[in-house]
């Protein structure tokens, strides 16, 4: 792997050009303190966590959508909420290195797909605005929350309240914290990738930060089609080229995908990404 390159693409990420785009690849190695099982950040594993360790139906176990619209019509949505808040909102989970390391680096906006709250805790102390995911509610056009932190707590925001100062932490897919709101099954995405195709999922104010940007996919894998769709309408607007995928033994419709949206799939791990910087430490 070209050294430079790898440098070119964190450089971008300090300097603000480029947005990290993070997957579950980024919570490899976090583990329970206490019983020292690993987090299930992967559709597979959350596939697992969600059916007591046991594999479901196989057409079931291609997406964890599909899997989590099968919990939610067997057992009701507060099972699926619940699932996913006692997961993610457990606080015994060890630190991800991935997450200390882009913390170092302080990009002003990051794009992260997990459920989980390791980013939002390496930024507690600092003032930042949060958009979180929603679908399927009642009483608004949109399809996002704002909260505003002030380096203390999270505030429900509306845009005029942003301080367009403030690093944004965007969050489609939801997280338990300030309050639990997620995109997890069939109708949740059906409802939001046709509001982010629409407009109404994206803050106006991010509309226009995100506009001509480069984004950095990061523990990104692009073999199912609900992530590939939530990407597309996420970088809507990006730079020509759009970035990089940093993604190790890229499949043929991995590389087609990257090539239609102008992302360069750079054939590297996080770890190599991250070699300098962990070298000096």
């Amino acid at each position: 792997m070209d050294a430079s390159l790898l440098q070119e693409i964190v450089g971008a990420i300090r300097e603000g050009s480029a947005v990290p785009y993070l997957g579950p690849g980024a919570l490899a190695g976090v583990r329970h303190t206490e019983t020292g099982a690993p987090l299930p950040a992967t559709g597979d594993e959350l596939i697992l966590a969600l059916n007591n360790g046991q594999p479901m139906a196989p057409r079931l176990m291609y997406e964890f959508p599909r899997a989590a619209m099968h919990v939610e019509l067997k057992r009701g949505r507060v099972q699926l909420t619940k699932f996913l808040t006692a997961t993610y909102g457990d606080g015994h989970w060890t630190r991800s290195a991935f997450h200390d390391w882009l913390r170092r680096l302080a990009p002003p906006y990051v794009i992260d797909i997990n459920r989980d709250t390791q980013l939002q805790s390496l930024y507690a102390a600092t003032p930042h605005t949060l958009v979180v995911g929603v679908a399927r509610i009642g009483g608004t056009d949109f399809r996002y929350k704002l909260w505003r932190h002030d380096g203390g707590g999270y505030a429900p925001a509306t845009e005029q309240d942003i301080d367009p100062s403030a690093p944004v932490l965007f969050k489609p897919h939801g997280t338990p914290l300030p309050q639990p709101n997620y995109i997890a099954s069939d109708a949740d995405y059906v409802d939001y990738i046709t509001e982010l195709m629409g407009g109404f999922a994206i803050p106006g104010f991010l509309k226009a930060k995100r506009r001509g940007m480069k984004y950095v996919l990061l523990g990104m894998r692009l073999n199912r089609d609900t992530e590939r769709m939530v990407l597309s309408d996420m970088i809507h607007g990006c730079a020509q080229p759009a970035g990089w995928a940093l993604i190790r033994e890229p499949g043929d419709k991995e590389r087609r995908f990257c090539r239609r949206l102008g992302l360069q799939v750079v054939e590297a791990s996080l770890g190599e990404l991250m070699e300098p910087a962990l070298a000096a430490a």
